[in-house]
């Protein structure tokens, strides 16, 4: 008898830690995606039923959502909110802008300094699953109410310790960059299925298009 309970509990452990997998891996992706989803529809109709109205806030609240950031090679198209909690932000499948004390950022639209956000690698949504197949030429698409902001990739860090904060700097350490401009820096987590370390992309602005004016090349086709 005390052999089959334990065996039924072994089944019943593994059974379990089966569903919590599967929640992590494929549930929590589902989530994130309703969820960035709703958002990008509601960035669209706040700026459209704002055009021509009342200027765009200058600064945003903890996990409010303010741009969209397309990544055409790999099919990406995820809300940027500010900050990077992982419960207002990360884990709801957003993309999270560096904007708090010491890790503050740039916003795309200053006229120099450095864009930077986190995103997940794995679960909730995994926008950043496969940045680290981009390569030097290719094109990342920030939108926002004002415009669009086109950057080219132009290196890539593959690992680096979570403390290594200078590839948020102005001019990023590490990036190749030997001076001031306007650069976008994304983070995720690396290895895949861990938080050991970082993984950072950079790119360098390419082009500043007003909405107005239609959709970059780099999304029109």
């Amino acid at each position: 008898m005390a052999g089959r309970a334990v065996g039924e509990l072994f089944i019943t452990v593994g059974v379990l830690m089966l569903l919590f997998v599967t929640y992590q891996l494929w549930y929590t992706n589902v989530l994130a995606e309703r969820t960035a989803d709703g958002a990008v529809g509601s960035l669209r109709e706040d700026w459209a039923a704002g055009a021509g109205g009342a200027a765009a806030p200058k600064a945003f609240e903890p996990g409010q959502g303010f741009a969209i950031l397309y990544i055409p090679k790999l099919d990406v198209k995820v809300p940027v909110a500010e900050g990077v909690s992982k419960t207002k932000v990360l884990d709801r499948g957003l993309v999270g802008h560096y904007a708090e004390g010491a890790l503050k950022t740039a916003m795309p639209g200053d006229r120099t300094g450095n864009f930077a956000v986190a995103g997940h690698r794995n679960t909730h949504g995994e926008p950043f699953r496969f940045i680290n197949r981009l390569q030097p030429g290719d094109p990342v698409v920030v939108e926002t109410r004002e415009a669009y902001y086109t950057y080219e990739m132009t290196s890539i860090l593959p690992q680096t310790p979570p403390a290594n904060v200078g590839v948020l700097r102005p001019v990023p350490e590490g990036s190749g960059f030997t001076g001031p401009g306007r650069y976008l820096t994304l983070t995720t987590c690396t290895p895949e299925f861990t938080s050991t370390y970082r993984m950072v992309v950079w790119g360098r602005m390419v082009d500043e298009r007003p909405r107005s004016k239609g959709v970059p090349a780099a999304l029109a086709g």
